[in-house]
């Protein structure tokens, strides 16, 4: 199975030390605002709520990953891939006083991986209360 975001070894690791911190029930949300850019965001599970445009597009170290409908259009052939670098950050993610930031990459998918995708993509979309996975 394709996964359409994954992490680096570096930020699996950082997720298990938030998760030992803070509790297992952890989630990320792509920010797409003016400030943020496009940082993940790290957040303990309810302290954002997915709205009905937000899609959970998969999950790494186990934690659901959100991004927004309209930014997932710009992002739908590129698979994510979320890593860690020194700094502060942004907004109120969980991994700031540790001085580590998540950041953004992202790969484009081979032919292969995005005929996968498609098949994977056909007819499961599913409604997980006020947003969709795909």
């Amino acid at each position: 199975m394709v996964e359409r975001v994954i992490a680096t070894a570096e930020a699996l690791a950082l997720i298990e030390q938030l998760k030992a911190r803070h509790g297992t029930a952890l989630m990320f949300y792509l920010s797409h605002g003016c400030c943020d850019g496009s940082s993940p965001m790290c957040y303990l599970a309810g302290e954002l709520v997915p709205g009905r445009y937000d899609l959970c597009i998969g999950q790494i170290g186990g934690c659901p990953f959100y991004v927004n409908e309209a930014q997932y259009v710009h992002l739908q052939q590129r698979q994510l891939v979320i890593g860690v670098t020194p700094g502060n950050a942004a907004g109120f993610s969980l991994e700031g006083p540790q001085g580590l930031c998540f950041v953004t990459g992202s790969r484009a998918y081979s032919a292969d991986e995005w005929r996968q995708l498609q098949a994977q993509s056909s007819g499961s979309a599913a409604i997980s209360g006020n947003s969709t996975s795909v």
